[in-house]
């Protein structure tokens, strides 16, 4: 059986660690290890892209951190009524890509965990954000590490690093080209809570994959309910990337981000009920769903 790489959020990389032309570049940021696996022929190009992406994911740090005291979501969440500030673009896109989403999964998935996300204006054109009433809260955790993904990858195209595979911390992962020889980078979908129990096996490419599971301590709490969830151990989401033309659609303001796409969808996964899982799949043109239930494991 080829070794894996370590798993973290129930999601592994099989065979590219025991690949000698496979270069990893690892980086610490959003409480999280960010890394980038490519097998570029020039080392030393590889690695000031790799180390390029990880400037990137640096600078969305500062502006998407609740933990910092001057990003752009602390000023948000220290609004009052009718008050506006102006941010980032990036944290405008990803609020609306939030904000989506929102509305995609009725509410299950809300970066402001129930504290009306609803009730801010995103005026997109200006990047500025109005709160119409006090006290929301935002946390972009389950959709800022998906985001800073869609953007390393986006960056790595750029400096022509084609080849590769990004992720963060494991629980949001995009595959770009494959390595030479394969028609897909290999991922597993393991049990969070015995990552050598390994549920499927998948080779995927220009595809993004997300992980949510409850592991020894973890919860994850319903926005809607505000009770934790019970009697679902994990969930996987993937979806196909959009081509080139598709990712910055200057209509709605926002990229078409798969990662940050999976990131919330998984989390989402882990509240909505099954129908609507399959209903989410079956409405969503490319869309996969993977759930581990206390005693079957699903896929959609």
């Amino acid at each position: 059986m080829p070794r894996s790489a370590e798993i973290d959020g129930g999601v592994g990389i099989e065979q590219a660690r025991d690949r000698r032309d496979v270069r990893r570049f690892s980086h610490e940021a959003m409480a999280t290890v960010y890394e980038v696996y490519t097998a570029h022929a020039d080392a030393g190009y590889a690695a000031q892209a790799a180390q390029a992406t990880f400037d990137l994911v640096d600078r969305l740090e500062r502006e998407l951190s609740r933990f910092l005291p001057n990003s752009d979501i602390t000023r948000i969440n220290h609004l009052e009524t009718g008050e506006s500030t102006r941010v980032a673009p990036s944290t405008l896109e990803c609020l609306v890509i939030a904000r989506h989403l929102f509305d995609l999964t009725g509410g299950a998935f809300d970066v402001s965990i129930g504290s009306g996300l609803p009730s801010l204006e995103l005026d997109a054109e200006n990047s500025v954000v109005r709160a119409t009433t006090q006290g929301v809260r935002l946390d972009l955790g389950g959709i800022g590490k998906g985001y800073a993904v869609d953007l390393m990858a986006e960056l790595l195209e750029e400096w022509g690093v084609h080849g590769s595979l990004v992720h963060g911390g494991f629980s949001s992962v995009l595959a770009l080209e494959p390595l030479a020889g394969s028609d897909g980078w290999p991922l597993t979908l393991s049990d969070p809570a015995a990552s050598s129990r390994v549920l499927a096996r998948l080779s995927v490419r220009q595809t993004a994959l997300g992980a949510s599971g409850v592991r020894k301590g973890d919860h994850i709490v319903d926005p809607r309910t505000h009770e934790a969830v019970r009697g679902r151990r994990a969930a996987w989401v993937a979806v196909p990337r959009p081509p080139e033309s598709a990712r910055g659609n200057s209509e709605q303001h926002h990229r078409a981000a798969a990662a940050a796409v999976t990131d919330a969808l998984t989390t989402a996964c882990m509240l909505l009920d099954l129908d609507e899982i399959e209903a989410l799949c079956r409405n969503t043109p490319g869309l996969e769903a993977w759930v581990l239930e206390d005693s079957e494991f699903l896929h959609f």
